[in-house]
């Protein structure tokens, strides 16, 4: 009897610990881990966020309520460790940015989020075909750019970027690069503020010149080849971290700004330690199509934090054998 007991302790014993075993297999890569997402409270942005974090979530990993902040901020958190990742890193857009807090040795862009994305001037259709206007080049002539002048200091105002972003680099580069300082004047402010004083010009026939990116809402309200038209440029100017940027695209011509992806930018360190993590980054895709779509869902009304989440998950339920492939793979990248 005393034998058995001990026979049977041990088997015991023996099946608690395949139990265990079993249980750590089957344990998600991501528990214990804790994860500080950074934003720079622009609503188009929210998105593509709310989905890296539902997969890290799926993952595992504690996901708190993201950090808003100034974008240069954002980069910076992310590079200090004081924020895990940005999700919205646009290359070359921000690559300044990104080198100056530290580059690759301690945070990194992983995957492509979205990719194909094109950025530029347009400007109303109606006055492009009246006078013939097709590249930014030609707001060098006063008649030309006093049709642009809404204030009547006799130069155009160009409806441009928020202070502190990767667009007004460019802007101001190309405002001197192409002899403009004299004619344009760039409107700067909230984006989101600014457009609209665009887009109600023209609807009311005026002559009007902004700057616009994809994906973005706006492309969905003034659309190219319909009330507006991508402007060209006679030849590339651009600063010289992005100097070998592509900037032709095929249908438009050279629009002058670089062709841009969009990538997770995150902390060296927490991808060292978190292969899922960095897997999950470099699986997950969405099309520009879809970015648009939903964007135009925020600005028809539907722009709570709320409604966003509700977006992605509709995204994600979408797509539910696509996401369900890469989380699986980003389980599996914890035993390579």
């Amino acid at each position: 009897m005393k034998i058995l007991s001990l026979t049977t302790a041990t088997l015991l014993l023996i099946a608690g610990g395949v139990v265990q075993s079993g249980a750590a297999a089957d344990e998600l890569p991501g528990k214990g881990v804790t994860i500080q997402p950074a934003d720079q409270n622009y609503i188009e942005e929210w998105f593509q966020e709310e989905l890296v974090s539902m997969g890290l979530e799926d993952l595992g990993y504690d996901v708190k309520e993201s950090a808003s902040m100034q974008l240069q901020s954002a980069i910076l958190a992310v590079a200090n460790g004081d924020a895990t990742f940005y999700a919205a890193y646009n290359d070359p857009l921000h690559k300044a940015f990104y080198e100056k807090a530290g580059g690759k040795a301690i945070l990194q862009p992983v995957g492509t989020i979205v990719g194909n994305s094109i950025q530029g001037y347009l400007i109303d259709k109606k006055t492009a075909d009246t006078y013939k206007i097709k590249t930014i080049n030609q707001f060098k002539d006063p008649a030309i750019a006093k049709l642009f002048d809404s204030d009547g200091d006799g130069k155009a105002d160009l409806y441009g970027c928020d202070p502190g972003w990767g667009c007004e680099r460019i802007i101001n580069h190309q405002l001197d690069a192409y002899g403009l300082r004299d004619t344009v004047h760039q409107i700067q402010g909230s984006y989101e503020v600014i457009i609209a004083d665009a887009i109600g010009r023209i609807k009311e026939g005026k002559p009007t010149i902004y700057y616009s990116w994809t994906p973005l809402w706006l492309s969905g309200v003034l659309r190219p080849e319909h009330e507006v038209e991508w402007l060209t440029v006679t030849s590339t100017a651009l600063p010289e971290d992005q100097a070998d940027s592509v900037t032709e695209v095929a249908g438009i011509g050279n629009i002058g700004f670089p062709v841009f992806t969009q990538h997770v930018l995150a902390n060296t360190a927490f991808l060292e330690k978190n292969p899922a993590a960095r897997k999950w980054f470099e699986l997950l895709a969405v099309p520009l199509d879809d970015v648009n779509s939903e964007n135009k869902l925020v600005h028809d009304g539907q722009n709570t934090r709320a409604d966003v989440h509700k977006h992605a998950e509709q995204w994600k339920e979408q797509h539910k054998a696509q996401w369900d492939a890469w989380i699986a793979e980003a389980k599996a990248a914890t035993k390579q």
